[in-house]
């Protein structure tokens, strides 16, 4: 497996397009994507679990009911998220797109992201959609990963190659992601495009098994947003057996998977809003899969341990404090800890106290754009990563006046 050029229209038959509509006011913003797959395409999705959610979730989830999809199309500025007519216009601009594409509505999946509870105007999405379906193109990734951004400061997007069957297969995808991200189920919109010929039973099971280990453990400010959703679709232009089980090519196919969507968490959570550290949790010697994730999101999701990251003080002792709420029963004594970045390793806890180490070699490492909290449990064999961010006080003045 390598990675590739291409985000999300590295696989065949994937064209995308992005452009200025009208939506948000800065006419130097892109704020319309569009994603469409040149042949049928297996469809899968994973969504928020917050009970306020967005109206394009609902659509897309009804459009995904038999598992295939042609489209995605996505606004930014504007969540039509709370509002009374947000069905109805998720779905016109289902229509849109599809009479522009020659293909049935319900063939489109649609998602919005921005501002809540302010009506979308469907008219400049109307008018500039004949220009949009005429935008398309095999190396139109870039412009639809800037059209979905909303205050994110770096496009997200990443595409990898992998061998099924005997055949060389592409999976890429863009994300926006920045704020209001924390886990559960997943945490940002996130589309992906792959050329692999897999089931849709087993396109979903790889995206929700993924997700556990990516998106779910993946947390800016502990705010779980209402538009929350990753979209999968896989066209089968590559020419491999259709994955129709569980093998060595549907291993191939999620380790490919999970390679993207961990990239695209890990830049995420570097562009998290106000953010100046990238913050990666691993845990190691749990008694559990699930005790080793509840540490770690325990841990990044701590806005003491954040805000320490942010001042590049080796205050341990905060980790410490996350770990002891987390409500996994361990016992504390054997806790080791250690900070690591580009600038080296530091040992700061041993067996649940403190142990002397160099301020100054602490800073140096606390310093860098990434940082690793290592933390040993050892209690038994189990681990996982988390990632998050540090806290800023540009996170509270980009909150600040967020609406207005």
């Amino acid at each position: 497996m390598k990675l590739i050029e291409g985000g999300v229209c590295a696989a065949k038959g994937f064209r995308a397009a992005g452009l200025h509509c009208g939506i948000r006011k800065n006419h130097t913003k892109k704020d319309l994507a569009l994603i469409v797959s040149d042949a049928p395409a297996a469809a899968a999705a994973v969504y928020t679990r917050n009970l306020v959610k967005g109206a394009p979730l609902t659509v897309t989830k009804s459009h995904l009911a038999d598992g295939q999809a042609r489209a995605v199309i996505c606004n930014s500025g504007n969540a039509n998220t709370c509002n009374a007519d947000g069905i109805e216009i998720a779905e016109k601009m289902c229509a849109l797109a599809a009479s522009r594409l020659g293909i049935a509505p319900e063939d489109v999946l649609v998602a919005s992201t921005g501002v809540i509870g302010q009506p979308l105007d469907l008219s400049p999405i109307e008018a500039k959609m004949d220009a949009l379906a005429a935008a398309l193109s095999s190396s139109g990734s870039a412009d639809a990963a800037e059209a979905i951004m909303t205050t994110d400061t770096v496009r997200k997007e990443i595409a990898v190659e992998f061998s099924a069957g005997g055949k060389s297969c592409r999976l890429g995808g863009i994300a926006k992601g920045s704020g209001m991200i924390h886990p559960d189920m997943a945490t940002m919109l996130v589309f992906l495009c792959s050329d692999a010929a897999i089931s849709p039973a087993m396109l979903q099971k790889a995206l929700s098994t993924d997700v556990q280990k990516s998106f779910n453990m993946l947390s800016v400010d502990g705010d779980t947003s209402t538009n929350d959703m990753v979209c999968l679709l896989a066209n089968g232009l590559a020419g491999n057996p259709e994955i129709t089980e569980e093998g060595e090519d549907f291993s191939a196919f999620m380790e490919a998977l999970n390679t993207v969507t961990v990239w695209l968490c890990r830049t995420m959570a570097g562009d998290g809003e106000g953010a100046t550290r990238m913050l990666e949790c691993r845990v190691s010697g749990a008694p559990s899969e699930a005790d080793a994730k509840t540490v770690a999101k325990s841990v990044i999701c701590s806005s003491l341990v954040k805000a320490a990251m942010f001042g590049a003080d080796a205050n341990w002792g905060r980790v410490l404090c996350a770990i002891g709420y987390a409500g996994v029963p361990l016992d504390v004594s054997r806790v080791d800890l250690s900070f690591r970045s580009a600038a080296g390793e530091i040992a700061v806890c041993k067996d649940g106290a403190g142990i002397p180490f160099s301020e100054e070699q602490a800073k140096k490492i606390l310093l860098e754009t990434e940082i690793e909290i290592l933390i040993s449990l050892n209690a038994g064999g189990a681990s996982a990563t988390a990632w998050g961010c540090d806290l800023t006080y540009d996170y509270v003045k980009i909150n600040g006046d967020y609406r207005t």
